[in-house]
């Protein structure tokens, strides 16, 4: 009779083992991710709270990823931006890489858009990993099978490209954007004085709907939320189209990475 509750103790410590979810690493294994936030840090608080939720979930306990975090000095991201010196922000965004792989890092993850143009110039010096923002957006919308898709994000991302050259060169993946120059800058300062600041309008929110609906209008069959900060006030019940959170996809690329998934096809080198 007195082995029964000690019976009783193995079998559900058997049956906890068993019921963890497959292919876990020990959580002694996961690989450091190191993240450069700050671009906003209220976006940034998002990744944190996705990846490690999504660890936990995995693992069915409060087992926390190995995160190391780098805050960018957002402001001078912004002159550095305002003065097309892009050379400096990649400058900036390379001191930090470097700062997190001394500190044991494994991989590096741009914890938004916009710093994606500077992208090559940073892998091109540092010998880690730096997981593609497109990548995880291009992988997620060729899987529910769109071609053509909206695309909002800061100025840069949306006059300059970059975002939508790789979903097309990747992907396959054709990218449409507001043709306004106009609403491209008001896009944009909803972003760096609004939504980066913590404000967050009703009034703005509605101006970017609209945009999306333009968009839609124009044959999009879905929408990039290619700034982290929109999903701050757009939620995908507030569209009538699929939605692509690039914080959210970001993050759960990030996650697959530290539990060391098979799938990491697309952390590709540098072209």
């Amino acid at each position: 009779m007195r082995v029964r509750p000690i019976l009783l103790i193995v079998l559900l410590t058997v049956q906890a083992i068993h019921s963890q979810a497959p292919n876990l690493p020990p959580p002694s294994n996961m690989k450091v991710l190191g993240l450069i936030g700050g671009t906003s840090w209220y976006s940034t608080l998002d990744y944190y709270r996705y990846i490690n939720k999504a660890v936990n979930d995995a693992y069915g306990n409060s087992t926390n990823p190995p995160l190391i975090l780098y805050n960018m000095n957002q402001q001078k991201i912004h002159d550095l931006q305002a003065a097309n010196d892009w050379d400096g922000v990649a400058a900036m965004l390379t001191d930090a890489a470097m700062r997190l792989r001394a500190s044991g890092a494994q991989g590096i993850v741009f914890c938004a858009n916009t710093p994606h143009k500077v992208y090559g110039q940073v892998a091109q010096k540092i010998d880690l990993p730096i997981l593609h923002i497109g990548d995880a957006t291009g992988a997620a919308i060729r899987q529910s099978g769109l071609r053509k898709v909206g695309l909002i994000g800061t100025l840069y991302t949306m006059k300059d490209g970059f975002i939508a050259d790789w979903l097309k060169a990747h992907y396959e993946i054709e990218s449409v954007v507001p043709s306004s120059p106009a609403v491209q800058r008001e896009l944009n300062r909803i972003i760096q004085q609004e939504l980066s600041m913590g404000i967050f309008k009703p009034a703005s929110k509605k101006y970017v709907l609209q945009q999306i609906e333009e968009l839609r209008k124009r044959g999009a069959q879905g929408i990039i939320l290619a700034c982290t900060e929109f999903p701050l006030i757009i939620k995908p019940a507030d569209v009538n189209m699929p939605v692509f959170d690039t914080t959210l996809l970001h993050s759960q690329m990030a996650v697959d990475f530290i539990l060391g998934k098979p799938n990491l096809a697309h952390v590709r080198a540098v072209p």
